[in-house]
């Protein structure tokens, strides 16, 4: 039944542009170089590494988060402005310079750069509604190792609208099945095998 309410959404969705996309993120370094024609690139501010051992159950009474902590960057050279992480083969958090206030018609798509898929490094994309204000990813570097350069653009935030009639229709198609009447089996017995 999700299924078919996500099937729902992704038709009444609509893609808006950067320049409003970026009205919707506070923290945006240089958006001459971040706002795009339907994204805007979200930027590395702190890295983590993830302590070994997290804890979920069912009721939540036990749930544990990973413990997480700060990667210090370093210069590469003497003369650069910004710091490097150097990040081995493995899983990190890493936060954003950007936090997320969307209205309630408003669903945004997070996804990795291509630059970052190509440089042996990911994270999965993800939606997010609402406020979010510590925009956080968890990344995977497959890499042997992988160099991020403060501020990296290192993934894309694309903003959708969700049009009206989206939810309205859901409950129309929902009321719709509640109505029809579903005819009984009729029962076969086999007596004689």
């Amino acid at each position: 039944m999700d299924s078919v309410r996500v099937i729902e959404y992704i038709s009444k969705m609509q893609i808006l542009s950067g320049k409003l996309s970026a009205a919707r993120l506070s923290g945006i370094l240089n958006p001459k170089y971040q706002v795009h024609g339907y994204c805007v690139h979200l930027t590395a501010r702190r890295i983590f590494v993830i302590e070994p051992t997290g804890q979920i159950d069912f009721g939540g009474n036990e749930y544990a988060p990973a413990g997480r902590i700060e990667i210090a960057s370093q210069r590469l050279r003497r003369e650069d402005r910004y710091r490097w992480w150097r990040l081995t083969a493995g899983a990190y958090f890493v936060e954003c310079n950007e936090s997320v206030e969307l209205a309630e018609n408003e669903m945004a798509l997070i996804e990795p750069d291509d630059r970052l898929l190509r440089a042996g490094a990911w994270h999965v994309p993800f939606y997010v509604r609402g406020r979010v204000p510590s925009l956080q990813l968890l990344l995977y570097v497959g890499a042997a190792q992988l160099r991020i350069k403060e501020n990296a653009r290192l993934t894309l935030f694309r903003l959708f609208r969700i049009t009206e009639g989206a939810e309205t229709e859901s409950r129309t198609s929902k009321s719709r099945a509640q109505k029809r009447k579903i005819p009984r089996r009729k029962r076969i017995s086999v007596l004689n095998a």
